[in-house]
């Protein structure tokens, strides 16, 4: 199985503050993302991903974001061994430093 490409949250806020423009997918379920959402962020749960593979586009890099970084992980994998490109936010909405909507 080929690593997981990731992004720390600092170097995801920085990208965002300097207005690159990044698909972010939240995997979460509902009452997490009731909690707060990085603003911008799609949210897609983790049990959905497989009905909705018809968003992606395999030229576009997405990166994916859990509470902790083990479910977005799990996407992840599952989704580079579909031809995506994609990067895990490495511990999740618990370790983001910025707002959230």
């Amino acid at each position: 199985m080929e690593e997981i490409q990731i992004i720390t949250p600092e170097e995801l806020k920085k990208k965002l503050e300097e207005g690159e423009k990044l698909e972010l997918i939240d995997v979460r379920e509902d009452e997490e993302v009731a909690r707060g959402m990085i603003p911008g962020a799609k949210h897609i749960r983790m049990g959905e991903i497989p009905a909705n593979l018809d968003y992606f586009n395999k030229d576009k890099e997405y990166i994916f974001i859990c509470r902790s970084s083990a479910r977005s992980g799990n996407v992840c994998y599952y989704l580079q061994e579909q031809g995506y490109k994609v990067r895990n936010m490495i511990g999740g909405m618990l370790a983001w430093p910025g707002e959230t909507e």
